[in-house]
């Protein structure tokens, strides 16, 4: 399988722009033969600083430029933390991400926490990622030192679109920000949002931003935008779900080796729009009741709808050594 970085906006326009069986014939060729037996990874997801966030991104309730913002609850300390990370691994989770509501790292205090937290989390056996906006380079060292699987810091949309939702850090910024984390080492966690009123010729442009990056991101989140009311964006219409399928399809012919993450949106399909994503090459959940702040299928429902459609979540984690 030829993995490719030079992929033109046009002919990613063409694979969205497919008939919905083609798309799915030759994302299915792709997914077989990169993840063969339907092997998805089972990823839980904490919000450990909640709200306050200097940020304006038009579809988030924790930025302190909405009336949506959910600062007030306490920051979690790191005990508390790892408890809900040994109960996410005793559930089944894989990988344990960490969310903490910044426009970028805070050194001091803050980031001993974190950094004690990713320890803690790797010492029980599961994959640590995090995502906290921007950071720097020794930043970027010191969570490599401490086992950081991943960090996650998501594009949200294409360049052309990305004014229209965010103000107060550039799309540049971001790529910077991804090739710190490159550069010491840690694997990427990178995806977009859908919904936010960008065109399909936008939903192009962001896949090829990423699929141009070499090596790809190991970690691709596709989102769908959950409207909350207080946000800017809180009356754009639902997201079809054959529009999340085609970007899952697409990204996983883009990046076949890449884990292509079912994310944000979720809790909105049905159990056969879930299936369909599966089927097109999502070979990664977010699973627990919550996604930062917004609602998840349930434990039990998803377990439920990974037998329902034969799929095999991957092996049990190891304790650490």
């Amino acid at each position: 399988m030829i993995t490719r970085h030079d992929w033109s906006q046009a002919e990613i326009q063409a694979l969205l722009d497919l008939p919905l069986m083609e798309l799915l014939w030759q994302a299915q060729q792709v997914h077989r033969a990169a993840n063969p037996g339907y092997r998805v990874q089972l990823a839980s997801l904490l919000s450990v600083k909640t709200g306050g966030c200097e940020e304006d991104c038009a579809y988030c309730p924790q930025s302190i430029h909405h009336s949506s913002d959910v600062s007030g609850r306490p920051e979690l300390e790191v005990e508390l933390v790892l408890a809900r990370a040994r109960d996410a691994r005793d559930a089944g989770a894989h990988r344990f991400c960490m969310g903490w509501a910044w426009r970028d790292i805070r050194d001091g205090a803050p980031f001993e926490a974190m950094l004690a937290m990713v320890r803690g989390v790797r010492e029980l056996g599961l994959e640590a990622c995090v995502t906290a906006g921007m950071l720097t380079g020794p930043q970027a060292a010191r969570l490599a030192e401490a086992g950081l699987t991943a960090y996650n810091h998501n594009l949200d949309t294409s360049p052309e679109h990305y004014d229209r939702i965010i103000s107060t850090r550039s799309y540049q910024e971001r790529l910077e920000t991804l090739e710190r984390v490159r550069t010491a080492g840690i694997q990427l966690c990178c995806g977009g949002i859908i919904g936010l009123g960008e065109s399909n010729a936008d939903r192009a442009s962001l896949l090829q931003v990423l699929a141009s990056l070499d090596p790809h991101p190991e970690s691709v989140p596709i989102n769908a935008l959950v409207a909350v009311e207080g946000t800017p964006l809180e009356d754009r219409p639902a997201v079809d779900p054959l529009d999340l399928v085609r970007m899952v399809a697409t990204a996983r012919i883009l990046m076949p080796h890449s884990r292509v993450r079912l994310s944000a949106g979720r809790e909105q399909l049905n159990r056969e729009a879930q299936i369909l994503c599966l089927l097109a090459g999502a070979d990664s959940i977010f699973y627990g009741d919550t996604l930062l702040t917004t609602g998840n299928p349930a434990v039990e429902a998803d377990r439920e709808l990974l037998a329902a459609a034969g799929v095999r979540v991957e092996a049990e984690p190891a304790l650490a050594r």
